[in-house]
């Protein structure tokens, strides 16, 4: 259970031991953010979360995150309009460290003049980097036109103009008043006792800092809207980005709990209202989703809609026919228990990370009036009925005071008269029932129990059909994840049938013998679960999450849904159509495009060059039979690796495995002949002009297997590069500011996948970042890591393993793929041994393996600038 206490300088400290993994998450929170800056302060509470981490009297640049990261964690930050938050995860045995490095970036930031002109410098970037993002700009548009006069109408990060005219003396100022022991809380969760936790912060957040209680600037009132207004921009896009935004009360309002219900009922998930008639049934828009958001001051109710520019038009008018209904129709009592269950399972899930669990606690606490108001929450969310959701809806879906924003392409056939015309027509014109929901065939959800707790080792069965079965017991938390993974994905893919597997991946949970989209959507929200498919490089696979009570159907569904998928021609349909829709859009995300070209330019004839998606020629030729015939032959029991972790009991999972996937179905086919790469014969680029805000660059090499030994120390080269405290990072973002984004990454594969660094920066600094990645990636080549080098990226990634490995449904992964790839369901607990082992010349010889200019692939998509 949480506790909490204050220290007698102000400080709040809310706290959980949690010993299900070693590790320790650590949050404060700031109580000011964007929207308590003055006009002369804008984009100061996002400058500062960078600033923090620059230096202190005690660590020089870098050094914070070089310490974190040598403790196995992670450290970073976030601004919102709100509150400014701080937080680091890490290895448990470090948890002190962690604490003191928050607690001297805190109390003691040096905030050099330097080291801000260069800050000042990435965030420029980081605000051209949000330019080149439509949903962010879209975003951007929303909050701009909805708060005319209140500060939530400024973005949180500000613009360039107040950012470059920000001095060290108004940042000391700001620093000074805000960061204040008593405007802060400190969240603590994980695998420590309160006895340490209380010495440890006695000693490093306690004794008075200096700075008295902060005296926070009013905010300036949004007026009550008044008629419906519409403001659409056209520009260089290929998708129309909608907003339909009503305003809201905040955060105290007793409506709070049931406005959340009417946004998960309204837009959140596959079975919501407004992703079946918008997006499934008419198929009018490729994503479509509606969201509460209440803040201390007033909120917004709006609905995001991403859709083509030929069906952005009727796309928008059934949104607002559907929110329509919702204000004089009640909903069934079921679809209202399930939204409920739904909320209530999000406190379940969330428990399962200790990073999770800090969040909340510091939410509650600092933001939503004391942990005590969790309690409260729910139990307002109970006592809502479908009469006080219609009600709710009454009073704040008012289509008379409306807004509407929206970037389109150019040359759309959409007026900002019409759509105010909608809105009007909407409230003439709207139904007198909500649409019928069509629902799963009546079969009781029987609450399955588990045998006892604590923990189990792995099982691991070999069925009579030869799939593989692996089952872990994990009963911390009341949750289980099950994995089916089978060989395939890109890998088995050719030219003529690029886009196969992801068509499958998308259409897998569409239908099954017994049960249409519609009804499969509706159980998995009564199961308070999620389940979904997904199309990787070597596998496909299909996954799922369930509160462990409802494991028996649960389990049942997941079999059916890999035993007997439907693929029905319209699902087919809709979902083809969605992916030669991300196809036309693919310019709007120019990072995308720039690793699509990279990869491209890397294989000649591997199937690894292929589009994670498809191509338009391969799409459209692909037909139901395709499907049928690749499920028949590829996604058979006997190829299946099949993993259950979590809340479960071990001879139940593998009764009802034995009895889903203990036969085979006869008629698996041999894996297809993959074409051989063959080596580079010399360095090989490409550039793609797109007119964007930043030029964005891959730069890499064919790199390792999975199975490949080698592959470890290549993980800590690329560690070295990357992070916070990487060279990379340090070398071009902090010390030349060239960009926001650069990081190196390794993709493995069945076959040799790449290694590759990625940076997104202004166009003019193109040639100068290329010059710098292949310094940095040289040195490697050339000269030994030092020992402080190796210990972090290994202690970094050995913490990095840990936290990652919290979920269930991660550890289902990873043992899943391991086992697929024949390294065994337990290879990842032999991780950290492994890794120890590597040394320095471990990495300086796979630097040498890998990185050859000579052998070298660059892809550069942006502005005309080049290398």
């Amino acid at each position: 259970m949480p506790s909490r206490y204050r220290l007698a300088n102000g400080l709040t400290v809310v706290f959980e031991e949690n010993h299900a993994a070693p590790v320790a998450a650590f949050q404060v929170w700031v109580k000011v953010g964007s929207a308590d800056e003055t006009e002369s302060e804008v984009g100061l509470a996002h400058l500062h979360e960078h600033m923090l981490f620059k230096g202190t009297a005690r660590r020089g640049l870098g050094e914070i995150a070089r310490s974190i990261e040598a403790s196995g964690g992670d450290v970073n930050a976030w601004t919102s309009f709100d509150q400014t938050a701080y937080h680091v995860v890490m290895a448990s045995r470090f948890a002190r460290q962690g604490l003191d490095v928050l607690s001297d970036a805190l109390r003691s930031s040096a905030f050099d003049a330097g080291e801000l002109s260069r800050e000042i410098e990435v965030v420029c970037e980081e605000i051209k980097r949000s330019l080149d993002m439509p949903s962010r700009r879209a975003s951007k548009q929303l909050f701009g036109a909805a708060y005319a006069r209140h500060p939530f109408g400024r973005p949180v990060i500000g613009f360039e103009q107040n950012v470059r005219a920000h001095t060290r003396d108004g940042v000391l100022a700001f620093y000074r008043t805000h960061y204040t022991p008593s405007n802060m809380v400190l969240s603590a969760v994980g695998d420590f006792t309160e006895a340490q936790l209380r010495e440890w912060v006695d000693e490093l957040f306690g004794g008075d800092w200096g700075r008295p209680q902060p005296v926070l600037p009013p905010r300036a009132a949004e007026p009550s809207w008044s008629g419906v207004r519409v403001t659409l921009e056209p520009e260089d896009l290929k998708e129309a980005h909608l907003h339909l935004a009503f305003q809201l009360p905040g955060l105290e309002h007793p409506d709070t709990p049931a406005l959340d219900l009417l946004a998960m009922v309204a837009g959140q998930g596959d079975a919501s209202r407004l992703a079946l008639e918008v997006r499934r049934k008419r198929a009018l828009a490729k994503d479509v989703n509606a969201w509460a958001w209440t803040p201390k001051d007033p909120g917004l109710f709006a609905v995001t809609l991403v859709a083509e520019p030929a069906t952005a038009r009727e796309a928008f008018l059934e949104t607002a026919r559907v929110l329509e209904t919702l204000t004089r129709v009640e909903v069934e009592p079921d679809e209202l228990a399930t939204a409920k269950s739904l909320v209530e399972a999000e406190a379940i899930y969330q428990r399962e990370t200790v990073q999770g669990v800090a969040r909340k606690l510091a939410y509650y606490e600092a933001a939503a009036g004391g942990l005590e108001q969790e309690a409260r929450y729910y139990e307002a969310i109970a006592q809502v009925t479908p009469a006080k959701l219609r009600e709710a809806a009454q009073r704040w879906l008012r289509f008379d005071r409306a807004l509407v924003t929206g970037l389109v392409p150019k040359g759309t056939a959409l007026t900002e008269q019409e759509l105010a015309d909608a809105l009007v027509n909407a409230k003439a014109s709207g139904a007198e029932a909500l649409p019928a929901r069509k629902l799963p065939p009546d079969a009781p959800i029987r609450l399955g129990g588990v045998a006892g707790k604590g923990k189990k080792g792995v099982t691991v069965e070999k069925l009579a059909s030869g799939a593989t079965v692996v089952v872990r017991e994990e009963h911390e938390v009341g949750l289980f994840a099950v994995r089916a993974t089978y060989p395939g994905g890109l890998r088995y893919e050719t030219p003529k049938t690029n886009g196969l597997t992801a068509l499958i991946s998308r259409t897998l949970t569409r239908g099954t013998a017994s049960m249409d989209a519609e009804q499969l959507s509706h159980l998995v929200d009564r199961l308070a679960g999620g389940l979904g498919a997904a199309a990787g490089r070597s596998t496909l696979g299909l996954r799922g999450e369930f509160l462990s009570k409802h494991f028996d159907r649960a389990f049942a569904l997941f079999a059916e849904v890999l035993n007997a998928p439907a693929f029905p021609e319209a699902e087919l349909e809709r979902e083809r159509r969605h992916l030669l829709q991300d196809l036309a859009a693919r310019e709007d995300r120019p990072a995308a495009v720039a690793f699509e070209l990279f990869a491209k330019t890397l294989f000649n004839v591997h199937p690894y060059r292929l589009s994670t998606i498809g191509e338009k020629e391969t799409l459209e030729a692909l037909t139901r039979a395709d499907l049928l015939a690749y499920h028949e032959r590829h996604l058979d029991p006997s190829q299946l690796v099949l993993t259950v972790v979590g809340d479960v009991d071990t001879e139940a999972v593998l009764a009802r495995a034995r009895e889903a996937f203990g036969a085979t179905r006869g008629k698996a086919a041999q894996p297809p002949s993959i074409p051989v790469e063959a080596p580079l014969d010399g360095p090989r680029e490409v550039h793609r002009p797109l007119q964007r805000a930043q030029t964005h660059l891959v730069l890499g090499f064919r790199a390792a297997r999975v199975t490949d030994e080698w592959k470890k120390p290549l993980e800590v080269l690329s560690t070295i590069l990357s992070g916070q405290s990487g060279r990379l990072f340090l070398e071009l973002r902090d010390k030349r500011s060239m960009a926001y984004s650069v990081s190196s990454s390794v993709v493995e594969g069945v076959d040799p996948g790449w290694f590759s660094v990625y940076m997104a920066t202004s166009p003019e600094k193109v040639q100068a970042a290329v010059e710098g990645i292949r310094a940095e990636l040289t040195k490697l080549t050339t000269t030994l890591v030092t020992p402080d080098e190796l210990a972090r990226a290994k202690e970094h990634l050995i913490g990095s393993h840990d936290i990652g490995l919290q979920r269930n449904g991660a550890r289902a992964a990873v043992m899943a793929l391991d086992t697929c790839y024949g390294l065994g369901a337990e290879r990842y607990l032999a991780y950290a041994d492994e890794l120890g082992q590597v040394t320095a010349e471990d990495v300086r010889a796979a630097a040498r393996r890998v990185i050859d200019f000579g052998k070298s692939a660059l892809a550069v998509v942006g502005n005309e600038a080049s290398p």
